[in-house]
């Protein structure tokens, strides 16, 4: 199968704590879902990232069933460890990965991420046993800066091994991994940079504004409506490049992170979130286009870091 330029998210998936319910204010399931799926899949997007943390496992449950319907090696499955639910693992590493390996019904993970910095020294060790016995074929790390991302790497590197990508908040309005000197980082150093949260929980997305507001009582709509306004001229923008291209406001957005040599992770809840995402894979932006809206980005004076996060600078 063709190697994809981007990943679909699932952390829409499900409901519960961290799910798609409290989290975007959707509610999506199997029946509602495999249509998606099964598009992505025909589209050639066959890489999902997804985390034992997203509704509690329910996301890792809802993907392996409906990865079931296929040959194992043409899905690409990415999950994570999250430090602040180890307890519930007895602290151990390899008991949440073989948690989340039960609950999607598969015997290896084709990546595995350590899914906060919260203690590189102790987490990060436990990637090994599994990197050895093949349960985890790659590993990554989420939310880490620089100096981080290279002391897991040293880790790793003691038993023959290595970090072989980063997954950072990266979107226009959120670009400090760039300006701390991450993408550089990953480039030099053979890492890939997979960007998560790109058109910031669909307030990039062109399809809310004031008038027509994010869900009221969501997470997101908490985070984003009282900010839409600002975004006007940005997502104006967006649709005025997008003309040119034949793409919606969301697909410009996912092609600036393309043409930034990332791989954006792209939430997928509806058939056109991934039929949206397969067009635009080949698209690269300008570097003028690209300033023009980097510029009104920054103009818009947002900061988007989700409070899971410490920046990149």
């Amino acid at each position: 199968m063709k190697e994809t330029k981007i990943a679909l998210g699932t952390w829409a998936w499900g409901a519960g704590m961290f799910g798609g319910d409290t989290v975007f204010g959707s509610s999506t399931d199997e029946k509602n879902l495999k249509p998606v799926f099964d598009a992505a899949m025909h589209a050639g997007l066959n890489l999902w990232d997804t985390a034992t943390a997203y509704g509690m496992g329910e996301s890792e449950r809802i993907l392996g069933s409906l990865a079931a319907d296929y040959k194992r090696e043409n899905v690409l499955i990415s999950t994570k460890f999250t430090p602040q639910l180890a307890e519930i693992y007895d602290n151990s590493v390899s008991k949440m990965a073989e948690a989340s390996m039960e609950r999607m019904g598969i015997d290896y993970i084709d990546m595995y991420w350590i899914h906060n910095p919260m203690d590189v020294e102790r987490w990060t060790p436990g990637l090994i046993p599994l990197l050895k016995s093949g349960k985890i074929r790659k590993v990554g790390v989420s939310n880490h800066n620089i100096k981080e991302i290279r002391r897991a790497d040293e880790i790793l590197g003691q038993a023959g091994f290595k970090v072989s990508a980063v997954q950072n908040h990266f979107s226009l309005l959120y670009r400090s991994s760039e300006k701390g000197g991450v993408l550089d980082y990953c480039k030099q150093n053979g890492i890939q940079f997979w960007a998560y949260m790109v058109l910031e929980q669909g307030a990039l997305s062109g399809k809310y504004n004031i008038a027509n507001p994010l869900p009221e009582g969501s997470d997101r709509g908490q985070k984003y409506n009282p900010v839409l306004g600002q975004l006007t001229a940005l997502t104006d923008a967006m649709k005025e490049i997008g003309g040119k291209y034949a793409l919606s406001c969301s697909q410009v957005g996912i092609a600036w992170a393309l043409s930034k040599g990332t791989m954006p992770i792209i939430g997928a809840t509806k058939e056109r979130h991934v039929l949206e995402a397969a067009q635009v894979m080949d698209i690269t932006l300008s570097p003028e286009e690209i300033a023009h809206l980097e510029a009104l980005a920054d103009t818009a004076g947002i900061d988007t870091r989700g409070d899971w996060e410490h920046p990149m600078e």
